[in-house]
């Protein structure tokens, strides 16, 4: 295979006119500040003779970084506030970590961006410069994608869809076999982690932002958990809630059987042992209403192709893809609110389950529309959970299979909602 050549380093120029900040301060209101500059960085500009400089600093460093994204700047997508210029415990200028900043890093496999900010009397000036990341391969994936290459074919077109054109197609490879070495690491810690001594299976796991799901919790409505095979999603989760006793028993997992049937016994007696519960998809409706009902949480894996009985057909990574319409029926109709989790495996070994912030519900005269724009929520929320750790997603699966042309008989079944199966 011949090689590509890297693609060249991104940078960003900006200058900014310090009389123009100066005049913002003196005439604009604060909420105007408000929309461009974070709390931290109005904090962090001071309030002497030189914070009109530095503010003007600080917004060229931003239009700097959003000149490294042309396309989303011009879509409307990312803006200058969602670039928020920190600094490090030298002094040095960084970039926050945004939700939406590492979904840029990650689209477009960039390692990070760095910043240079500077200026004189009349004018600031700031530089950001991006470098491509290069993803690192294991031994065991080199040789899995070569020698074992189960499904490679499905695994480079997956990947290929999502990030051709953006990065090198060396690159793209390189991410095919990290995901083996991911998928080979993922079967020997299932294998190995029922053995381990309790102490050593706690440490094993990190629990992110627990707060987040508490206050969600405040609501009593329960909690509608979206997640999608990332990291080793069962060992984090079932290790996670293990470790959390007010957690045990009041997180449901809603998933289909699997074969054999023996695997599927084991999967559910571990959930189980854990404190979690098991909710079948098929007919689960009144059971997920029941736990909502009771403010528990319940789990929706929510990153797999949908039926065309169940899916509603919106777009995962620019692409069009049949996803599951479930959750967003059931979010509508039960108002509990939606937490994506993700979950991940560090360097070290370690797994990290971390609960993100309540996604909007989205309402809508027409309901089917309303379940469209949740659900394509739903995957953005999905597609940024994958983008921080690509090489850890389960790209085997035929995510994006045209849907098929739905039944002409769409009365509801039992344990459905809308005709629809929980699902």
């Amino acid at each position: 295979m011949s090689r590509e050549a890297p693609p060249f380093t991104r940078c960003g120029i900006d200058t900014v006119e310090i009389a123009r900040v100066e005049r913002w301060l003196r005439d604009g209101h604060p909420e105007d500040l408000s929309r461009v500059f974070a709390m931290e960085e109005l904090r962090d500009a001071g309030d002497g003779a030189d914070r009109a400089a530095r503010l003007a600093a600080r917004f060229a460093a931003k239009e700097a970084c959003l000149k490294l994204f042309p396309r989303e700047a011009a879509l409307g997508e990312v803006e200058p506030a969602d670039f928020v210029v920190d600094r490090d415990g030298y002094g040095a200028p960084h970039l926050a970590s945004a939700a939406k900043v590492r979904t840029l890093l990650g689209r477009y496999r960039l390692g990070g961006i760095a910043l240079s900010m500077s200026h004189d009397r009349t004018h600031a000036t700031a530089v950001a410069v991006s470098e491509p990341a290069v993803t690192g391969v294991p031994l065991s994936g080199r040789f899995l994608y070569h020698c074992l290459p189960i499904r490679r074919g499905v695994v480079l077109e997956n990947l290929r869809r999502v990030f051709t054109g953006v990065v090198p197609q060396d690159e793209i490879v390189r991410l095919a076999q990290a995901f083996y070495a991911h998928v080979a690491t993922s079967l020997v810690e299932l294998v190995r982690t029922p053995w381990l001594a309790a102490k050593r299976r706690a440490a094993l796991v990190r629990l992110e932002n627990r707060d987040v799901a508490v206050r969600a919790a405040e609501r009593e409505k329960g909690l509608l958990l979206l997640t999608g095979h990332l990291g080793n999603w069962e060992l984090a989760t079932v290790n996670a809630i293990a470790n959390e006793p007010d957690f045990r028993g009041r997180f449901h997992v809603l998933r289909r059987p699997v074969v054999p049937r023996a695997l599927d016994r084991f999967v559910n007696r571990r959930f189980r042992r854990a404190g979690l519960g098991v909710i079948p998809k098929l007919g689960g409706l009144p059971l997920i209403l029941d736990r909502l009902a009771a403010n528990d949480a319940v789990v929706f894996v929510l990153d797999q192709h949908a039926g065309a009985r169940d899916g509603v057909v919106v777009d995962f990574f620019g692409h069009p893809a049949a996803t599951f319409r479930s959750l967003a029926v059931v979010a509508l109709a039960t108002g509990a609110p939606v937490l994506p989790i993700a979950t991940w495996r560090e360097p070290d070994g370690t797994h990290v389950l971390r609960f993100e912030e309540p996604l909007p519900t989205i309402e809508h005269e027409d309901t089917n529309e309303a379940i469209r724009r949740n659900t394509r929520a739903y995957n953005a929320a999905l597609e940024r959970m994958i983008l921080e750790h690509p090489e850890q997603w389960f790209w085997m699966h035929r995510r994006w299979k045209l849907p098929a042309v739905p039944p002409k008989n769409t009365s509801p079944r039992r344990g459905e909602v809308d005709g629809e199966a929980v699902g």
